[in-house]
This record gives structure tokens, C-alpha cells and sequence, in this order.
């Protein structure tokens, strides 16, 4: 069922992550219900539109560490390609700092 996609640990432990989330956010939203308000983000968002924000973040980081990883060997003299998992951790952040300050 799975097998038209290459799974790794990382590319697992990520879409997994989206799914506790998305759980947890509904589970949130049924306790208590969200208001707008404004943070940083340009715009008054409510706790699932910074959710989604965060979520296309993550991907666009995760999909830019993909792309410039060969090239990020060559720049910094390494002998194989970055860890993938450097880039979820970094998308994670970026959508945690998104979730409570955007």
C-alpha cells in the first residue's frame, strides 16, 4: 500500500508528526473552541490556519534541504550528503515558533 513512496525514518517520524498533530489540534478544538488573534504573521489567524501555515513551512524547508543537499556537500567539503534529519528538526521548530507566536 505504502510502496510508491521511499520511507525512511525521518520521512516517517515526519508524517507522523502531522498526524499526532492534526489528532491533537482536533481534540483542541473540540475542548476549546479558537478565537483570532494576531501575532507576527501579517494577518489575524486562528490556532488551525497557523497549524496549516506552519505545516506548508515545514514541507518548503524539508523540500529546499532535499534540493540543496548535494550542493551543501560540495560547499562545505563534507563526505556525504547532510543528515535529513537536520531539516526536521529545523521544520519543526520553525512550526512550533509559528504555532505559539504567529
Amino acid at each position: 500500500m505504502f510502496d510508491w513512496m521511499y520511507w525512511t525514518t525521518p520521512v516517517a517520524a515526519f508524517f507522523s508528526c502531522i498526524v499526532v498533530m492534526l489528532i491533537g489540534m482536533t481534540v483542541w478544538e473540540i475542548k476549546s473552541p479558537t478565537s483570532l488573534r494576531k501575532g507576527f504573521l501579517p494577518l489575524k489567524t486562528t490556532r488551525g490556519d497557523r497549524l496549516f501555515i506552519g505545516l506548508l513551512t515545514a514541507a518548503y524547508i524539508n523540500l529546499a534541504f532535499v534540493g540543496l543537499a548535494g550542493r551543501m556537500a560540495e560547499w562545505f567539503a563534507l563526505e556525504s550528503e547532510p543528515s535529513i534529519w537536520i531539516s526536521f528538526i529545523a521544520s519543526m521548530a520553525v512550526l512550533a515558533l509559528i504555532m505559539r507566536r504567529g
